[in-house]
């Protein structure tokens, strides 16, 4: 098993910046690929950004390219979403996420088998 505990988030201005943590324990060593995830309101959940463990790389939504990087330190088996210019439209639940196994794209929800609970990132116009 893989537990997982995001932190982080919280209420911004429009334009601000966020940096969200989630930190991985437990079997960290079958993991194949962290994710970031979101849920807002009345919406289903939606993919935000990847990276993978083995090599770091990464990809992203295009809602979210080009003001959203995702990175990780492997010492401390820590994943981050560092979020720029964040705007009111990504006001939602976080949720980070683990795959232990493979797939072809890690951009589905069921394409990961652990979850955090999530964090609240709210963004004010």
């Amino acid at each position: 098993q893989v537990q997982l505990v995001e932190s982080g988030g919280g209420l911004v201005q429009a334009g601000g910046s966020l940096r969200l943590s989630c930190v991985a324990s437990g079997r960290t060593f079958s993991i194949n690929t962290m994710g970031w995830f979101r849920q807002a309101p009345g919406k289903e959940r939606e993919f935000v950004a990847h990276i993978s463990w083995g090599d770091d790389s990464t990809y992203y939504a295009d809602s979210v390219k080009d003001r959203f990087t995702i990175s990780r330190d492997k010492a401390k088996n820590t994943v981050y979403l560092q979020m720029n210019s964040l705007k009111p439209e990504d006001t939602a639940v976080y949720y980070c996420a683990a795959a232990s196994w493979r797939s072809y794209s890690y951009t589905r929800t069921g394409d990961y088998n652990y979850w955090g609970q999530g964090t609240q990132v709210t963004v004010s116009s």
